[in-house]
């Protein structure tokens, strides 16, 4: 019994570093998001993080401020979608499809 303990606990600490090496990898994958026929532009990473913003001159109108507001944040929430999908798609092939809850 204690052999497949010591078994187990090998197989969960090299699924943890496959895991953290996963997530470094991701780290540097960016997704990309766009709003408004591609006049705001997004980028994050694996990380959940927006790495870039981009908002074409035309996109700008001092009269209707609220409609850039609308297109960011639609690009800003896409673009973390594609990233967590991304994560949520790389850790499931090393999880084998296991939902393991906090894990991400």
């Amino acid at each position: 019994m204690g052999g497949n303990m010591a078994k187990m606990m090998k197989q969960v600490q090299k699924m943890q570093a496959d895991m953290a090496k996963m997530q470094e990898e991701l780290g540097n994958r960016t997704v990309e998001s766009t709003a408004g026929g591609g006049v705001v532009r997004v980028v994050a990473n694996g990380r959940q993080e927006i790495v870039a913003v981009e908002i074409k001159p035309e996109a700008v109108d001092p009269e209707d401020v609220e409609m850039l507001q609308d297109l960011v944040l639609t690009a800003v929430n896409e673009a973390l979608k594609q990233a967590q999908d991304m994560m949520a798609k790389e850790m499931g092939k090393l999880t084998g499809g296991l939902n393991i809850p906090g894990l991400f």
